[in-house]
């Protein structure tokens, strides 16, 4: 189970990122680790030994991130709550 949740991570970095194949590692001590395809062929490792949260963290964050989408009611909402804090002040 805690495997599941790291090689989600994995699975996302590689879907952000094609231009990389990621892969992940796990030390008897239970630590996992991010490896990266090189242009070789050969595996490097990127992160040093991580925990299953730590790994997760570090794994979203490598590589391009996804823009999130805003719609044009959550621009009117945001703009709508700015106008009531200034207010308030």
């Amino acid at each position: 189970m805690r495997s599941t949740k790291a090689s989600n991570a994995v699975a996302r970095l590689n879907a952000r990122d094609p231009a990389h194949q990621y892969s992940m590692g796990m030390t008897a001590a239970g630590f996992f680790y991010l490896l990266r395809m090189d242009e070789s062929g050969k595996q490097e490792k990127v992160s040093e030994d991580l925990t299953l949260d730590e790994f997760v963290v570090f794994t979203n964050k490598t590589g391009p991130q996804k823009k999130v989408k805003i719609s044009k009611l959550d621009v009117a909402f945001e703009k709508q709550l700015a106008g009531r804090n200034a207010a308030k002040e």
